[in-house]
């Protein structure tokens, strides 16, 4: 023993530099990925007896945010896509809650005929809505159309949502005090909307498509606050983070091999869906924040959106505009 103990010492002699230069690289990548994490939301509200829908809630931070919300005791709808993953994400978050009141209804945010039928079914099955979270989205896809012929990007991540927040808001008005989250992104910072070419059809890049459509997201929030005002109905929009999940997947796979090289390191200190759902979950349920509307939030705390976002002109424009496009009257 006292042989490998003189050993010991004589290799943290020997390589004393290499040894502080690596505790120290290490003590600098913890203390990074903690701050990749973000906030975390620390409210023990409780919502038994109350209703939340979250689309897209099969995978990710919908996923996180729904189990969430039933741990707290919530009746969850799961609005999505793909039925089949959305049951088996139901079953999982039943059995991690010990909430049996969660269900699954089939919404497709690419087609406003999927958007309607869901917004009939809530409308005439349930008594009460008191928090919507505007969660699933598409990111960097090709140029895809939806099948009412909009942008893709632009059609689900703010035409379908808008539709269906519009269709749902006389129930959330009856249940209040409710509110309304919107997941948007830091992606709306270098955002613009295209009035002139809303579909981006003459010159089609799918980041600025991106970029619209999550500024759209926030200029939403900003314009539905402000007619709900007095309403008991409140509005958020938030930047979840950068996020270790599926929305990625139309990006990463057209990276040159050398970005994708480079990449690999930082996925590892990005957050994972939970540390992601964190500021949705804040904006949903936190009491120090049930007297805001309109805000934009980031790590579970208002932060100011982009100069763009804080046009009241464009955010009534773009009400306007959208409200032409999905026929509502």
């Amino acid at each position: 023993m006292q042989n490998y103990a003189e050993a010991v010492r004589d290799f943290v002699e020997k390589h004393a530099t290499g040894l502080t230069v690596a505790f120290v690289a290490g003590a600098g990548v913890l203390a990074l990925r903690r701050w990749f994490a973000g906030g975390v939301c620390r409210s023990k509200v409780r919502l038994d007896g109350k209703t939340v829908l979250i689309t897209g809630a099969n995978t990710g931070i919908g996923k996180e945010t729904a189990l969430d919300m039933a741990q707290r005791g919530a009746r969850v709808i799961l609005a999505c896509r793909d039925m089949t993953r959305a049951r088996i994400a139901a079953d999982e978050i039943r059995q991690r809650s010990g909430n049996g009141n969660v269900v699954v209804k089939k919404l497709d945010l690419a087609s406003l005929q999927s958007v309607r039928d869901l917004a009939k079914d809530i409308r005439e099955n349930e008594d009460r809505l008191d928090i919507l979270i505007n969660n699933a989205g598409v990111m960097m896809c090709p140029k895809w159309k939806t099948v009412d012929g909009f942008e893709m990007q632009f059609g689900v991540n703010h035409l379908g949502h808008f539709l269906l927040t519009n269709s749902l808001l006389d129930l959330l008005k009856k249940s209040t005090p409710s509110r309304i989250v919107i997941v948007s992104s830091l992606a709306h910072e270098k955002g613009r909307i295209h009035f002139d070419d809303i579909n981006l059809d003459k010159d089609y890049k799918r980041e600025v498509s991106y970029r619209q459509s999550k500024l759209a997201n926030v200029l939403f929030c900003r314009e539905l606050a402000t007619r709900l005002q007095g309403t008991g109905v409140t509005v958020y929009s938030l930047h979840p983070g950068v996020i270790r999940t599926e929305l990625g997947r139309h990006l990463f796979p057209t990276l040159a091999l050398w970005k994708r090289i480079i990449a690999m390191p930082f996925l590892m200190l990005i957050k994972s869906p939970w540390e992601g759902a964190q500021t949705t979950i804040y904006c949903a349920v936190d009491e120090s924040v049930a007297n805001a509307s309109g805000l934009y939030y980031s790590d579970c705390a208002a932060k100011t959106a982009a100069t763009q976002a804080l046009d009241d002109a464009a955010a009534k424009k773009l009400w306007d505009v959208s409200a032409s496009m999905v026929g509502l009257a």
